[in-house]
């Protein structure tokens, strides 16, 4: 049984959309980690994109049964492990102590240990993401993304242009 994420917070926990990314890192982490807090603050296209999951991942799935890992949390480990082309090794250390990564998968514990993943349950899970998952929600993240810069821009460019020959 998958949840999308767990609403009700841990005691301790940084609600997802506090969780301060530093703006200057020059660390290809942090634009990743920006972009999956965006899309889980805009509720429009945490919807969009958990449908997406949950066509995949759920699918013929019964309802009960123990908890699995939160599609959320399956995403984060995904979108971090493509992000920076990061072996399983390097995930599973990333994933169990990396404070912001666990504070952007809503696991992070300020009291007590937190929860930690197994390297198995890691690779189990960010497998459900195949490739034609990963297509349709970069599909609507893009959406996304392109209605955001066209809310942003008033008016059309106009834009001058010199050519240069050799």
């Amino acid at each position: 049984m998958r949840k999308r994420f767990e609403p009700q917070r841990r005691l301790g926990s940084t609600p997802i959309s506090e969780v301060e990314i530093p703006e200057k890192s020059r660390d290809e982490l942090a634009p990743i980690l920006r972009a999956l807090q965006y899309i889980f603050v805009t509720e429009e296209l945490r919807e969009e994109v958990f449908r997406v999951l949950e066509a995949k991942v759920k699918c013929g799935k019964k309802e009960t049964g123990r908890n699995g890992m939160e599609l959320w949390q399956i995403m984060v480990i995904g979108v971090v492990r493509l992000g920076l082309d990061a072996d399983y090794d390097r995930l599973e250390d990333m994933v169990n102590h990396h404070s912001l990564i666990r504070q952007i998968m809503g696991v992070d514990a300020v009291f007590g240990r937190g929860k930690k993943y197994s390297l198995q349950s890691i690779r189990d899970n960010v497998r459900l993401l195949d490739e034609e998952t990963l297509g349709k929600i970069n599909d609507v993240v893009v959406k996304a993304g392109q209605r955001l810069a066209k809310n942003g821009r008033e008016e059309k460019l106009r834009i001058k242009t010199d050519t240069y020959s050799f």
